[in-house]
């Protein structure tokens, strides 16, 4: 749409809420889910905490909901909403997270798609090797490229079904894990640290769903039919994303009770693979990947327009090259020097989600402190005089970088990053809690200085 068009028009504004929820249950129902499974049970905690973990994760999608609200209540997009908070300059900071955000999870979508067809090898006798993890990453890379010839509607009617096959697949495989899982085991099970356990598994979690996903509800929100009451727009989108990604991570907390190997692997789709019956496994796992490419397409189809709204404007042949050379480089990292998905995949949450977890708690502060009677207009228009929002900004500034210092990784070391912050993802909890924090205090100062002027 036209960026200079800030709200939606009253005649597109047809999404009801039957459709709001299955645009956001399809696009959770996916392989990852069990990817994130996989993650919890690596934080080592009983099986009753474990899947607790796995609800209260996915109950991040409360955030969506609530951000999806806001967008129909103002008939206006996220990013656009956003202007409000940062100024039509300062809206750049967010632009550029989503911007990252997008390429980040093209190359985890990439990586995933080559990973499954690694484990589909094993179907035909292969077993893992440099080979036929490279051979994977140019199948699924060539795919991907092909597909890009066919137009949106066709990709979209694509990710339908094998979104309705993949669910049915997804029933069938839940039920094998139950009658395979070794409950005796699970039960006894030894408790997990609860603070430093349970509370980053639900940080890592959050941060790959539902507050990753809060960059693009107000999108769905803002076309959501005007008679639809708010709650309903609320709980369709909170339930459509939480419901399918908790069935799945529970589906992969099980798993682990079949494959006790999962808590510390780096492919978690081999160990999901063997404990499968190896017909199904290959059904599955060929639907799974499918069901990657057309994302992968959207993003590449996206890309350039993200640069654009940070003001880098290419070609469309630079910005395929560019994201290209990219989406290469980050999966040859992953798949053949580094060799560990997960490892690599959690540093990525974890660093979006102090950005993302920052971003959102000022958004949500910014519209529940300033914008009750709704959104000036003015604000949100992208030639606005109100280029920078400095309360908004500084507060993103301060919350991230103290975020980042409560944080440690393979590739970074916060100097406060010690005691129950010492090897976890608690830093996405500081950034969205010091968040709030510091826009408390904006809303402080500018009481004071309205008072100071009416004197």
């Amino acid at each position: 749409m036209d960026d200079n068009v800030i709200k939606i028009p009253t005649v597109d504004k047809t999404l009801t809420p039957g459709k709001l929820f299955y645009n956001w249950f399809a696009a959770n129902v996916g392989i990852m889910g069990f990817v994130f499974g996989a993650m919890i049970v690596s934080y080592h905690m009983s099986f009753f905490q474990a899947i607790l973990a796995s609800l209260v994760g996915s109950l991040s999608f409360l955030i969506p909901g609530w951000v999806a609200m806001i967008g129909q209540r103002e008939g206006v997009t996220t990013f656009k909403l956003s202007r409000a908070a940062y100024g039509s300059q300062g809206n750049k900071i967010p632009n550029t997270i989503a911007w990252l955000n997008m390429v980040g999870w093209l190359a985890v979508n990439v990586i995933t798609g080559s990973l499954l067809l690694v484990s589909l090898f094993k179907f035909f006798g292969f077993t893992k090797s440099n080979v036929t993890v490279g051979f994977s990453l140019i199948i699924f890379g060539g795919l991907v490229l092909f597909s890009g010839v066919l137009s949106e509607k066709t990709l979209a009617n694509i990710q339908t079904w094998l979104s309705w096959i993949f669910g049915i697949l997804t029933i069938v495989i839940l039920g094998l894990f139950l009658v395979k899982a070794n409950w005796s085991a699970a039960i006894h099970l030894p408790s997990g640290h609860w603070v430093t356990g349970f509370l980053p598994a639900v940080s890592i979690v959050a941060a790959g769903s539902g507050i990753s996903w809060s960059m693009a509800a107000a999108d769905w929100g803002a076309y959501v039919k005007p008679t639809t009451k708010p709650a309903a727009t609320f709980w369709n989108t909170t339930l459509g994303g939480a419901v399918p990604l908790f069935i799945l991570m529970a589906g992969g907390v099980v798993l682990s009770t079949i494959e006790p190997t999962l808590a510390g692997t780096g492919d978690p789709f081999g160990v999901m693979y063997a404990a499968l019956p190896s017909w199904i496994g290959a059904i599955y796992f060929v639907v799974a990947a499918g069901g990657l490419i057309p994302q992968c397409i959207i993003s590449f189809r996206s890309a350039r327009i993200n640069l654009a709204t940070i003001g880098i404007n290419v070609s469309q042949r630079t910005s395929l090259i560019f994201h290209g050379a990219i989406v290469i480089l980050i999966p040859v990292y992953v798949l053949f020097i580094s060799g560990n998905f997960l490892g690599n995949f959690e540093i990525f949450l974890n660093f979006l989600g102090i950005c993302l977890a920052s971003w959102v708690a000022i958004f949500l502060c910014d519209s529940v402190m300033f914008r009750q009677r709704g959104y000036d207009i003015k604000l949100l228009d992208p030639n606005s005089q109100f280029k920078y929002n400095w309360g908004g900004i500084i507060s993103w500034i301060i919350s991230t970088i103290t975020g980042f210092l409560f944080t440690n990784n393979a590739i970074w070391n916060g100097p406060f990053a010690y005691g129950i912050f010492r090897n976890n993802s608690l830093g996405v909890f500081v950034a969205a809690v010091l968040a709030i924090g510091s826009m408390l205090i904006v809303k402080i100062a500018r009481i004071q200085r309205k008072s100071w002027v009416t004197r």
